[in-house]
């Protein structure tokens, strides 16, 4: 008998799921895979293209079951510092997802982040909690490389860069 399959995503469908994925920050970015719910169901999913799950969202399931996304405890790094929004920056500069609560900031476990973060005053704590980072700038979701290709000076003078991140 085949799996269930999903081939689309309900955003922000709290209570309407018969079952729960529990993923990690990296597991809710996809787009073809098996997975099991808490209750043991396996499913497929087969998007169209790779998406970028939040907390909340839901697979719809071919046979009308919802699969409620939860966000799993990960290894993290709790920031706190006088000078938040100055910390923040300098995270955003190294393209790093990033959670931003009113009080601290949380990332991804890193220690070269973590001692450049200590250095410029910033307060850094593991802890283990669910990651949800902000999406990416133009919609919803993340992004993993892009181009600032650009010109300087004279049309003759001009050179690209890109930044692309391994996420495994």
């Amino acid at each position: 008998m085949p799996l269930p399959t999903s081939h689309d995503i309900l955003r922000k469908a709290e209570g309407t799921a018969a079952d729960r994925v529990v993923l990690s920050y990296d597991d809710r970015f996809l787009r073809r895979k098996v997975l099991t719910t808490e209750g043991g169901t396996g499913f497929l999913v087969d998007l169209a293209h790779t998406e970028s799950l939040d907390e909340g969202d839901a697979f719809l399931l071919t046979d009308g079951r919802c699969i409620a996304v939860v966000a799993a405890v990960e290894p993290l790094l709790e920031i706190t510092g006088a000078a938040l929004h100055r910390i923040a920056w300098h995270i955003g500069n190294r393209h790093t997802p990033c959670q931003i609560d009113p009080d601290r900031l949380l990332i991804q476990r890193d220690h070269v982040i973590a001692d450049m973060l200590s250095r410029i005053g910033a307060t850094v704590r593991e802890v283990d909690e669910p990651f949800t980072p902000e999406g990416g700038a133009y919609g919803h979701g993340r992004t993993h490389g892009h181009d600032h290709s650009h010109q300087h000076g004279p049309e003759t003078h001009s050179h690209s860069h890109t930044h692309d991140h391994e996420h495994g």
